[in-house]
């Protein structure tokens, strides 16, 4: 049974969030564009916003029910909250901080559960500072610190890391997963940031448009969203339309700027499309290989998908180079002045030298063109 079960609906001026999700123990991630929803939910969880119906339930305890007229106070729901930001009290120490949940308890309790929050979080030797007197870092644990000092039922972070510089935010990001996983405890984190979301979540749940168009495992979303519209709010790039040449539960053919591919990575199990209906596929930028002129003709064996272009665009990335490749196919490109888009690590743009030979033949591997369902 899963630890939270949320249905809801709330109309405002101008948008309607009208959702149904669950997820298990572990990290959910409310993943999305800004003003989609996401935000909007947190509040309905912790009880600062009521729905106008809908039913929320944390481990079988009814936070709220529209239709019996349940709605718990956010101080009877135990929900930790590490608002965007982390929204420390500027006045109040680290352990005042910390505290601060804890304040109608008694006082041995409180310094005691501050004092082991404080610990496990590594902020010890800190607790005397002032939020002004801490890194970026120390005031993202103290806000998980004082949201976890209450044994929360679920803790709610929303958009945790949106604060930070970038190389900071990397740094942290893979600090709080660590944290969110040693403490246990049920977490909804929302974000739009993808990468963010691959990494914190264990479930991702992805909002458009105050409604969910798809909830699914973070490895399953990556390799198999469900839709166009999900692979496009993912920003995954070569998002390609072709037509169906042939059709089995084992591989499918399609037709794309002249060019016939096959790929066998397809859901095409439970549904066969009929020759010549229209289909949306992907092709990561990783997976598309230049094939080496010092290596003898391309192997069809090994070679599969193989076309030619010529490099129109690039772009260095530091590590990887972005490549903009247009087909020597007749015909309009199919993403504005070129056909796909492919990456290639920095060592290999100059063994191949590129920046001087800009006409190639590349192949595409059969798992890795991903057909989106209709």
């Amino acid at each position: 049974m899963s630890r939270l079960s949320v249905a809801l609906r709330k109309k405002l001026a101008g948008f309607t969030l009208d959702v149904a999700w669950t997820a298990g123990d572990g990290v959910a991630v409310l993943f999305g564009p800004s003003g989609a929803g996401k935000t909007l939910t947190l509040q309905c969880l912790a009880g600062l916003l009521r729905p106008d119906a809908g039913r929320i339930v944390v481990d079988d305890r009814v936070f709220f029910d529209g239709a019996t007229g349940v709605d718990l106070p956010p101080q009877a729901r135990r929900i930790g909250y590490v608002f965007q930001g982390y929204a420390l009290f500027t006045h109040l120490t680290v352990a005042a901080n910390v505290a601060f949940g804890l304040r109608s308890r008694p006082r041995a309790e409180r310094l005691r559960r501050s004092a082991e929050v404080i610990e496990r979080l590594g902020l010890g030797g800190l607790e005397a500072r002032y939020p002004s007197e801490l890194s970026g870092g120390q005031r993202q644990r103290v806000a998980l610190g004082r949201a976890l000092a209450i044994d929360p039922a679920l803790l709610l972070l929303d958009e945790p890391l949106s604060a930070l510089d970038a190389p900071l935010r990397r740094a942290l990001r893979d600090e709080l997963r660590e944290i969110l996983a040693a403490w246990g405890t049920a977490a909804v984190v929302v974000t739009h940031d993808f990468t963010e979301a691959y990494r914190l979540a264990d479930r991702i749940v992805v909002y458009d448009g105050g409604r969910v168009i798809q909830t699914a495992p973070r490895a399953e979303l990556l390799w198999q969203p469900a839709s166009e519209a999900v692979a496009g709010i993912m920003g995954l790039r070569n998002v390609l339309h072709g037509a169906v040449v042939k059709a089995t539960p084992e591989r499918i053919q399609l037709r794309w700027r002249g060019q016939t591919l096959e790929a066998v990575n397809s859901p095409t199990r439970s549904y066969l499309p009929p020759p010549d209906s229209p289909l949306a596929f992907f092709i990561r930028p990783e997976y598309v290989r230049l094939i080496r002129k010092d290596r003898g003709a391309p192997d069809p064996a090994h070679h599969m998908n193989l076309m030619s272009g010529r490099i129109v665009g690039e772009a260095d990335f530091g590590t990887v180079w972005s490549l903009r490749l247009r087909l020597d196919a007749p015909g309009a490109p199919a993403q504005g002045d070129f056909d796909l888009e492919v990456e290639v690590p920095h060592l290999v743009y100059e063994i191949l030298e590129i920046e001087r030979d800009r006409h190639w033949q590349f192949s595409i591997h059969r798992g890795s063109i991903h057909v989106l369902p209709a």
